[in-house]
């Protein structure tokens, strides 16, 4: 698969000779930017240059759990800037921008197939597998060096499971869909919860606190039944002594009726 760290050149650069990128711009920026993101708690994503607006310098990073705000794309561009303006990389003027991965985000380490196993992908081949070079289907995780997939777009005659070589891997990016959208909310909820806590803009959670079971069942409880039709309803008790008394005399239990 091809380094994430290297990052990747827009072939749109490479039909005007004024704009073509010196080879090994991408890995120098990545040397720059790099030591300054794991600094500040960040992973870097990728690395990609491409023609928009002239040069663009796209930096794509995340926190290490996968979240990512705007707020953190702020402080590491604040952070980042005046080390690459030294450090000069890129031999022409450029715009630097730093984004998040996305909810649909490329998958560009080993350790993304296996936090994503269970969700629908898209993976574009270097090298063709049987004769193939796209596949779309459920990630099942890694298996040694090689990622195993469920598909959902064979022809007939092919095997419904296949495992790529993740080094022929070019590109591999999930698909957008209700249960990934799902997840990327809980996920930037409790990071939004944590930075507020962090800031002190929200309490800390009491330590007795305990996080909530989601295998248990979050139905109301059914209400109990009368104490007259419960099992095991307590004997002997004052009203039904006083009852016995009054039977024993004679007397009529007003609550009876006539």
């Amino acid at each position: 698969m091809t380094d994430p760290t290297t990052g990747s050149v827009d072939t749109d650069l490479l039909a005007e000779p004024r704009l073509v990128i010196e080879p090994g711009a991408a890995a120098r920026i990545s040397a720059v930017a790099g030591p300054v993101l794991q600094g500040m708690g960040y992973r870097l994503v990728r690395i990609k240059i491409s023609g928009e607006f002239g040069c663009t310098v796209q930096i794509m990073a995340e926190r290490p759990d996968g979240t990512m705000q705007i707020d953190d794309c702020e402080a590491i561009s604040r952070a980042l800037s005046p080390v690459l303006d030294v450090a000069d990389p890129i031999d022409r003027a450029y715009r630097l921008e730093i984004s998040s991965p996305g909810i649909d985000r490329p998958l560009v380490r080993r350790s993304d197939f296996k936090r994503y196993a269970g969700h629908l992908v898209k993976i574009e081949m270097a090298v063709a597998h049987q004769g193939r070079k796209r596949f779309r289907g459920t990630l099942g995780g890694v298996e040694g060096n090689a990622v195993h997939l469920h598909r959902d777009d064979m022809r007939a005659g092919e095997d419904a499971d296949v495992m790529l070589a993740m080094e022929d891997i070019a590109d591999a990016r999930l698909v957008l869909t209700d249960e990934l959208i799902a997840e990327s909310m809980r996920r930037g909820k409790a990071a939004e919860r944590e930075l507020r806590q962090t800031l002190g803009l929200e309490p800390p959670p009491p330590p007795h606190a305990r996080k909530s079971d989601p295998a248990k069942s979050n139905k109301p409880k059914p209400k109990l039944k009368p104490a007259s039709v419960r099992k095991n309803a307590p004997k002997n008790t004052k009203e039904q002594r006083l009852a016995a008394e009054r039977l024993r005399r004679g007397e009529i239990d007003p609550t009876e009726g006539d």
